[in-house]
C-alpha cells in the first residue's frame, strides 16, 4: 500500500510517500521560519495561506522523487490535529480533494501520533513496549507505550512545553525567531556553573513537568543583569544564561524520563519531538543509567531517537502513522480538523493494539 501523507499544523508544510513493502520513498519539506521571522512568531493567518501555495507543488515534487504518479496512490493521510484550525484545513481540504478526485480513502492523523512513531522511520526500530517522551513547542509529554495504539499518558508539562520555554527564553535574550535552536548553540560556549537556575518539579512524587517558573527566573536574571552593565548584555553572560536555562530543562527531562522507566518496568525510552534534536537532550538520555530498586546496580537504559531531519514537523511521520491506521480510512470528502484533539482519544476502543510494525 502507497499511502501519501500531508502535514500543515501549523508552519512546516511536509509531504511524504510511505510504501508498506518498501518504507519512505519521497520526503519534501517547506518551513515558513523566515516568513514568520520578520513578526517575531507564527502568524496563523499566514501560514494558512503559505500552506495552501505549496501542497500542489511538494506533493508533485515528492512523486517526482519517489518514481511513481497520482494514480499509485492507494491512500491519503493528513494532520487532522491537533494544531492551528486554519492551518489544518488547508491540508485536510487539500488531502479531501485529492483523495476524492483519486477515488481514494483518506486517513485522518493524529498530529503527536505521528511524532510518537517517527523513530520507527530509523534504521534501528526501538521494540515495543516503551516508554515516549514527546518534547515539542507545543507538548511535553510522558506515555507508556504498548503498540500502536495503545498509549498512557503518564505526565506532561503543567504549563509551558518544553520546545516553548526555548523559543520563549530566547526572546528574552534578544534571539531571532526561532530563537530555540539558537539558544541551544551559544549554550556550548556557555559556563556550565556560572547560574544555578532551579529545576521545577524535579523532586515532585509525580511525572508531571513545569518550566513557566524557569522562565521567569532567566527573565529576573536578565533584567538584573541590564541594570547592572547599563542596559546591555554582555554576549558571555548572554551564553552562560542560555547554557544554564539548557541544563535546568534537560535535567527535569531526564529526572522525569528517569522515573517513568522506574514506574513502568520498561527497559526502552523513546524520544520525538522537535526538542529530540537538541544536542544536549540527546547527550545526557544517551547516558542515562536508572536503579530498578534501592540496593540494585544502575543498568544503562536504551534510548532511541528519530533522525534529525525527522525531528521537526514533517510529512514522512504522517505517511507512516497514517499506513499504520489504514484500518481507519474514510471515505474523502469531510474536512472536519481537531483543533484540540487529546491523544489518549485515538485509542481504538475494542480493538487489540498493534504490537508490531
Amino acid at each position: 500500500m502507497l499511502v501519501l501523507g500531508i502535514e500543515s499544523s501549523c508552519d512546516e508544510t511536509g509531504v511524504a510517500l510511505y510504501d508498506t513493502a518498501r518504507g519512505l520513498i519521497g520526503n519534501q519539506l517547506h518551513t515558513q521560519m523566515a516568513m514568520h521571522a520578520e513578526y517575531g512568531g507564527v502568524v496563523p493567518e499566514l501560514a494558512s495561506r503559505d500552506h495552501i501555495r505549496r501542497l500542489v507543488p511538494l506533493t508533485e515534487a515528492c512523486l517526482k522523487e519517489a518514481g511513481v504518479s497520482y494514480g499509485d496512490i492507494d491512500a491519503v493521510a493528513f494532520t487532522q490535529g491537533p494544531g492551528l484550525g486554519g492551518a489544518l484545513l488547508a491540508g485536510s481540504s487539500y488531502a479531501n480533494a485529492l483523495a476524492f478526485a483519486l477515488g481514494k480513502p483518506v486517513v485522518p492523523v493524529h498530529h503527536l501520533e505521528g511524532h510518537l512513531l517517527s523513530p520507527l522511520l530509523a534504521d534501528e526500530q526501538p521494540p515495543f513496549p516503551f516508554v515516549a517522551l514527546l518534547v515539542s513547542g507545543g507538548h511535553t509529554q510522558l506515555m507508556a507505550v504498548r503498540g500502536i495504539g495503545d498509549y498512557t499518558l503518564l505526565g506532561e508539562s503543567v504549563d509551558d512545553a518544553a520546545g516553548e520555554a526555548f523559543d520563549k527564553t530566547a526572546k528574552l535574550l534578544g534571539l531571532p525567531y526561532p530563537g530555540g535552536a539558537r539558544l541551544s548553540e551559544l549554550a556550548k560556549l556557555g559556563r556550565p556553573d556560572a547560574f544555578n537556575f532551579p529545576r521545577p518539579m524535579l523532586h515532585s512524587h509525580d511525572l508531571q513537568m513545569s518550566f513557566s517558573g524557569l522562565k521567569t527566573s532567566v527573565l529576573t536574571t536578565v533584567q538584573k543583569t541590564r541594570e547592572a552593565h547599563g542596559g546591555e548584555l554582555p554576549d558571555s553572560v548572554r551564553n552562560d544564561i542560555c547554557r544554564a536555562f539548557q541544563d535546568a530543562v534537560v535535567d527535569v527531562l531526564a529526572a522525569k524520563a528517569a522515573k517513568a522507566m522506574q514506574q513502568t518496568g520498561f527497559g526502552t525510552l523513546v524520544v520525538a519531538g522537535g526538542v529530540g534534536a537538541n544536542w544536549k537532550l540527546r547527550e545526557t538520555l544517551g547516558k542515562l543509567h536508572i536503579r530498578r530498586s534501592p540496593r540494585a546496580k544502575p543498568e544503562p537504559v536504551k534510548v532511541y531517537f528519530p533522525p534529525l531531519p525527522l525531528c521537526t514537523d514533517n510529512g514522512a511521520m504522517i505517511a507512516f502513522a497514517g499506513a499504520m491506521r489504514l484500518d481507519g480510512a474514510q471515505t474523502a470528502g469531510a474536512f472536519n480538523v481537531r483543533p484540540r484533539w487529546p491523544l489518549a482519544e485515538i485509542v481504538r476502543s475494542g480493538d487489540t493494539p498493534v504490537s508490531a510494525v
